[in-house]
């Protein structure tokens, strides 16, 4: 078992080099293409490579690129078989998450709770993975407040880090009847960057594929970089449409994705980190275009 865990990490982390390296010379292509169809000097560091690049170009058309994201290899057969996801928690969690984390397998079909217990990461990462787990999140806390949330997917990796706040129980959101248990319509608001929509296919990987008559809707909208998780049933009543929110509700803000399982830790390679102490840090838009 863990020989061919570790040559399936071999073999993924080879596939992501190579694709790296295409995507690269793709990008050279795509920069001389601009600068001749401009007529304008060529930049420095394509001017040794500008004769062979050029005889590439012969052969392609404008757009086309053969490169494919093997970075997304892990859910290229999501939708053939729901996931299959387990929600813990850190050690010793306060009644409040304890609560939250049975409302969130509420919000995601199919998930199921685990007490966290004394269980170290290495165990509960063997264990998920030897039960044929595709997503473990593992909710974190701050003195009773939920402020965290770790989502790895299994077997390889990505595991994505999240700041998690403004979490809201479904009884405090008032009003509500029986928690609806069917797959939801997702609905991935400006999550339009490159960025914006790999955290999507993250996270819109942890839903089951939803019939065409349900009646739930998990929104996740991306607002300044702070990304709204509502969870929602409508009725239609003649030609309008009455929207009711069922709770919970939370924040999540994305801070860092790591090419690599959670036990791996530091040894895992970082895809994205959040840099906010920088110059143009409250300028930017990472998860949307504008």
């Amino acid at each position: 078992m863990l020989r061919r865990q570790a040559r399936e990490r071999r073999e993924y982390l080879q596939c992501r080099a190579q694709e790296e390296r295409l995507r690269r010379q793709q990008d050279k292509k795509e920069q001389l293409r601009q600068a001749l169809d401009e007529n304008r000097l060529l930049p420095t560091e394509l001017r040794r490579q500008a004769l062979a690049l050029q005889k590439e170009l012969e052969f392609e058309m404008p757009g086309e690129s053969s490169v494919t994201g093997s970075q997304d290899d892990e859910y290229r057969w999501a939708g053939l078989e729901p996931p299959k996801v387990m929600v813990t928690t850190s050690r010793d969690p306060s009644a409040r998450l304890r609560v939250f984390a049975k409302e969130l397998c509420l919000v995601i079909p199919g998930a199921r709770r685990l007490n966290r217990g004394r269980a170290e990461v290495g165990t509960l990462v063997s264990a998920c993975r030897a039960a044929g787990v595709t997503d473990l999140l593992v909710l974190h806390e701050t003195r009773g407040r939920p402020d965290g949330l770790v989502l790895c997917h299994l077997p390889h990796g990505p595991t994505a880090h999240f700041t998690l706040s403004g979490a809201v129980l479904r009884h405090e959101v008032g009003g509500l009847g029986g928690a609806p248990l069917g797959a939801p319509h997702i609905l991935l608001h400006r999550l339009d960057s490159a960025l914006g929509r790999r955290v999507g296919t993250i996270l819109k990987h942890l839903f089951p594929v939803p019939r065409p008559q349900t009646h739930r809707v998990v929104t996740f909208a991306n607002e300044d970089d702070v990304i709204l998780v509502r969870n929602h049933i409508y009725r239609r009543q003649g030609k309008t449409v009455e929207l009711e929110e069922v709770g919970p509700r939370f924040q999540l803000r994305p801070y860092l994705i790591r090419l690599g399982t959670l036990e791996q830790g530091d040894a895992a390679d970082v895809e994205w980190r959040w840099h906010p102490y920088t110059a143009t840090a409250s300028k930017r838009h990472l998860l949307s275009v504008t």
